[in-house]
């Protein structure tokens, strides 16, 4: 069996690095051509030796993407995997799709501002979007063997992140370092963030939208603290399909790289008689607002309100982590961009990256009342 050559972007980066690990536990699967990172230049290149990759390139640096593309149609790459976090990777995630090759992508910005875009030019190259997500990798496994149209309901499971026991009444003093300490999962701050406020979740009702061009109407979260149920759909018939598994992101990594077969990931089965209990209930929605927001956006199919909600939460959750704005200040800042977006719908990638400058714009004026 032939070795798939593989690209990974973000490398450095949390699911990148899991990534490195997974192609580590299978070293009779994978040829790691090129890997890159932001602009952590020295721990990209203890990952070139440690992956015994042939280039390794700081997207920091302006020729990069196109140097990216170069690599992938001289090598004939044929798996990329997408670990590269933030709104401005969206060109280079859509012209990997445009080289005509499978993309196993972590970067959720991407979908949320470009969903229809993104899924409707992979489909003109015929090519797989892999989601690493756990829920969506979830999601994607369920529907395996299955007439989507025959899903009756799509539900993406949450933990409910450190503060699905805390009284709303306590949201106002919630400090940087209670806010970084998820309970079952490890990853970036960011995104750590985004699963306090549960914006997380949100994001991930948009991308399942467009990955699985399914109907907003048919989408739903409950929270499930355990995080061993990682998403389930319902069927006409009324059978419910589940995946489940420790919660660890290697798991869901590895199954995007080995698709459509399936590798090592290291992550032990799940032993169920050893799990006291596994629980389920609706979120609270006057609490986790940036959910709420999320989930009207969702009902609106407006890429120009998600492309302003995303970069109106990406701003504010880094304005929170350096201290510039309270956790409460987190969906206000938000609402009060979305009040102020007057652009249209982007219909291409560059009208798109124009919807995100603007968003940017606007996110900007309204972060700088607080300071």
């Amino acid at each position: 069996m032939c070795k798939k050559k593989i690209g990974i972007v973000g490398v450095t980066g949390s699911v990148g690095s899991q990534g490195a690990e997974v192609i580590l536990a299978n070293p009779n699967k994978f040829d790691v051509i090129f890997i890159s990172s932001h602009q952590n230049h020295q721990s990209l290149l203890e990952y070139k030796d440690k992956l015994n990759a042939k280039y390794a390139l700081l997207t920091s640096q302006p020729s990069s993407n196109q140097q990216i593309i170069d690599i992938i149609y001289e090598e004939q790459i044929d798996v990329v995997l997408f670990a590269g976090s933030g709104v401005n990777a969206l060109p280079l995630v859509y012209n990997i799709i445009c080289c005509g090759i499978d993309i196993a992508l972590a970067n959720k910005e991407a979908i949320v501002t470009a969903g229809s875009i993104i899924m409707e030019t992979a489909r003109q190259h015929n090519i797989n979007i892999i989601p690493v997500d756990s829920e969506h990798s979830a999601i994607f496994q369920c529907l395996l063997g299955h007439n989507k149209d025959d899903v009756h309901k799509m539900i993406l499971t949450a933990s409910g992140g450190p503060f699905r026991l805390r009284p709303i009444d306590a949201f106002d003093c919630i400090h940087i370092s209670e806010a970084l300490k998820h309970p079952n999962w490890s990853m970036g701050s960011k995104i750590t963030i985004d699963s306090a406020t549960m914006m997380n979740k949100g994001l991930e009702l948009i991308e399942a939208k467009y990955l699985f061009d399914i109907d907003s109407s048919k989408l739903d979260v409950i929270i499930h603290p355990e995080s061993i149920v990682h998403s389930y759909v319902s069927f006409i018939d009324g059978s419910t399909v589940a995946q489940m598994g420790l919660p660890n992101m290697k798991t869901p990594i590895a199954f995007a790289l080995g698709y459509p077969n399936r590798i090592h990931s290291s992550v032990p089965t799940i032993d169920l008689w050893n799990e006291s209990q596994l629980t389920f209930y609706k979120p609270d929605l006057d609490k986790f607002k940036c959910l709420k927001i999320a989930m009207d956006i969702l009902k609106t199919d407006s890429n120009a309100l998600m492309t302003a909600m995303n970069a109106a939460n990406e701003q504010a959750v880094f304005s929170f982590l350096d201290g510039q704005i309270q956790f409460n200040d987190i969906p206000v800042v938000i609402e009060q961009v979305l009040d102020k977006v007057k652009f249209n719908n982007a219909t291409n990638i560059d009208e798109a990256m124009s919807n995100i400058y603007e968003s940017s714009r606007l996110v900007s004026s309204v972060i700088r009342s607080y300071t």
